[in-house]
């Protein structure tokens, strides 16, 4: 019990009210999720998000997002412009209280927006507490209003500049360097975010130019008049399609707009991406169930009708979910008017009204098309029937992993050297390349909370590999297994016979929370650590969408001089290290040590290194945007050569030394 003293100590003097904007300076990593690259990235799809809920409403047509010399970035639009006028609670201008004070927008008025990105008013208003300076530029009723902030407050008053025939707002903002440790764009990730809405919101135009680098100006415009049926075409275009039409349904007059494209190619892994309010739901939801629901109801429904299942003579099979998803490239693209996100990242749809809406206007639509294209249907069908057969020899191998599992204490792989401790969350696996390798981290781990699987040779590819083929794999069937979470679907959308075996992939089951891949640092090392990604991104996805996946990052050099030695991550640190031992000896000899492989390496030195959760470095695994990433994968791992040819003739250029 706290004694009297101690209860008059917490007075109302003890309570601190953080006005304006301080709560977000405080603490911006609530509001913008980290203040490392993504949260840095993120201030800018925050100003991007306004402009596009502007395009969504039928007021803007062009978004302009510029990095300019400085580093600061600037969001342009055409549409109405931020209101201007004095706020009648506020006593000053919309634009300031929009910009200085949080959960204000125009967002939570019903009629003002019918949907949007941003639901919490905290958007460009977060941005402007994150930023060293911003300035909003306003083009509205034929003036030009200029106001700026520092650090999220006011610095100047609204002001009139100029005369114009032009609408629309230009947000220019520097993000603070007191805030964030680095400021430096990636192009790239810019790129992929506003090429992705330009997909998601038909005739839409965003441009964005690099102004960064003196005389080198790049400048990249999109707009695609299919809209997500160009996006299906560009997710698919290392891929043979077995149909030259995307598959398209569009709803836009009801409840909850709904807009669907899909196309089936000869792969066999499913690329389904879905978005609420251009949000992508990394975590799917209800309207992804919904469309799960009504794809398989659909195809079954014209498939039985027509008479197109055809079995041969004592062979037994049943259609499930994932047969009819095989090959499937799809986008979906719901409006929701108050979206409910739940999940790990937030980044999942719960509201329930919504599976059941989309459900039947995509069951409506895909038997509308089957019905109009009688060739298309049979291909499609065909394609699930072989899914089908494939599945069926694969359930043998599932059934053998689910066996090995539910053996006496639960048998694990016979060369997984497994951890003591029984906690998941403190327990790690790695999955080292090679006997040897795998001989010295066996040795050198630390045998309460680290277990060790070593590979031997290369994986097989899961890009180009069925499901049979791919579990009759000793080195993936020894993985499922060390890992303990099934195979399969997840439990929300598996099919009744996973259900029943219980073999379907369940994330709760995970017997390690952090899954570490250790290859050597050459190229065999770095296929085999790619080999290991694409399996995890394709069949087991959620591991990486919930940060269980990491790779290891062992030294390249061992640079020793006498009695002293350190350890050299790439040539740079190892030049570094020589020319500081040059300066404090002089004399004595310097040697160095190239390692070629983890087994060059003693259990020691691998411990110290690579291991020891006090010294080593971790790179974690993570998904910055969905589709890029399965066009990558089917670019660099499918079976189209033309196309990883030209992936290596573009970033060869980058690559001083390109070791093939």
């Amino acid at each position: 019990m706290p004694t009297k003293k101690q209860t008059k100590e917490y007075g109302a003097e003890k309570i601190q009210v953080l006005k304006g904007l301080e709560a977000v300076r405080r603490r911006p990593a609530m509001y913008i999720g980290d203040l490392g690259k993504r949260g840095l990235h993120h201030l800018i799809n925050e100003v991007v998000d306004n402009s596009v809920d502007e395009a969504s409403e039928g007021y803007c047509s062009k978004i302009i997002v510029t990095l300019l010399k400085d580093n600061s970035v600037s969001v342009e639009d055409n549409g109405r412009g931020i209101p201007v006028d004095i706020h009648k609670e506020e006593k000053k201008p919309a634009l300031e209280v929009v910009m200085t004070m949080l959960h204000a927008g125009g967002k939570f008025q019903k009629g003002t927006y019918k949907v949007s990105g941003g639901l919490h008013g905290v958007g460009v208003s977060v941005v402007n507490a994150l930023a060293k300076t911003l300035v909003a530029e306003v083009h509205r009723e034929g003036k030009i209003y200029r106001q700026s902030f520092e650090r999220g407050k006011t610095k100047s008053k609204l002001e009139v500049i100029g005369k114009t025939k032009k609408i629309g707002t230009k947000i220019t903002f520097s993000p603070d360097d007191i805030i964030f440790k680095q400021i430096v764009w990636d192009f790239d990730i810019i790129q992929e975010r506003l090429r992705e809405l330009a997909y998601l919101n038909k005739n839409l135009e965003i441009v964005l130019i690099d102004e960064r680098v003196e005389g080198e100006t790049k400048k990249e415009t999109y707009r695609y008049e299919g809209g997500l049926s160009d996006f299906v075409k560009f997710l698919d275009s290392t891929t043979q399609p077995l149909h030259r039409k995307v598959i398209t349904v569009n709803k836009e007059d009801g409840q909850v707009p709904v807009e669907v494209a899909i196309r089936y190619n000869d792969g066999f892994n499913e690329n389904i991406l879905s978005f609420v309010n251009n949000i992508n739901t990394v975590e799917g939801g209800t309207h992804l169930s919904g469309f799960r629901s009504a794809l398989t109801r659909a195809l079954n429904t014209y498939a039985t009708k027509n008479k197109l299942f055809k079995v041969k003579k004592g062979e037994k099979f049943t259609m499930s979910g994932e047969d009819f998803r095989e090959g499937l490239t799809a986008i979906i693209s719901v409006k929701v008017a108050e979206p409910q996100f739940e999940g790990q990242t937030k980044t999942k749809l719960g509201n329930g009204d919504v599976k059941g809406l989309v459900d039947s206007i995509v069951f409506e639509g895909l038997q509308e098309f089957l019905e109009q294209n009688p060739p298309t249907a049979r291909i499609i069908i065909d394609k699930a029937v072989l899914a089908a057969r494939s599945r069926a020899a694969a359930r043998k191998a599932r059934e053998l992993i689910r066996r090995k599992s539910a053996l006496e204490g639960g048998s694990l792989p016979g060369k997984l050297a497994d951890c003591s401790s029984k906690d998941p969350e403190l327990c790690e696996l790695f999955l080292v390349e090679g006997d040897s390798a795998g001989g010295s981290a066996k040795q050198g781990r630390n045998r309460k909370f680290q277990a060790i699987l070593p590979l031997r040779g290369k994986v097989i590819n899961a890009e180009k590999a069925r499901i049979d083929k791919l579990l009759a794999n000793n080195e993936i069937q020894a993985i499922i297994t060390a890992l303990g979470t099934g195979f399969g679907g997840d439990s929300e959308n598996s099919s009744e016979m996973e259900k029943r075996t219980g073999i379907e992939f369940n994330i709760e089951k995970l017997r390690y929370n952090k899954i570490i891949i250790m290859t050597d640092a050459d190229v065999d090392g770095s296929h085999i650590r790619t080999l290991l990604l694409t399996f995890l991104y394709r069949k087991m996805q959620q591991l990486i969408t919930s940060g269980h996946v990491y790779i290891a990052q062992p030294p390249l050099f061992r640079v020793h001089q006498g009695k002293k030695e350190h350890y050299a991550y790439d040539e740079n640190e190892r030049d570094v290290i020589i020319e500081r031992f040059k300066r404090e000896n002089k004399t004595q000899k310097i040697s160095v040590q190239r390692y070629k492989g983890l087994g060059e390496m003693n259990p020691e030195q691998l411990w110290f290194t690579t291991m020891d959760p006090e010294r080593r470095s971790l790179l974690r695994v993570t998904i910055e945007e969905l589709g890029e990433a399965t066009r990558t994968f089917s670019e660099l791992m499918g079976s189209d050569v033309e196309a990883r040819r030209k992936f290596i003739t573009e970033h060869a250029k980058f690559v001083v030394n390109l070791d093939i």
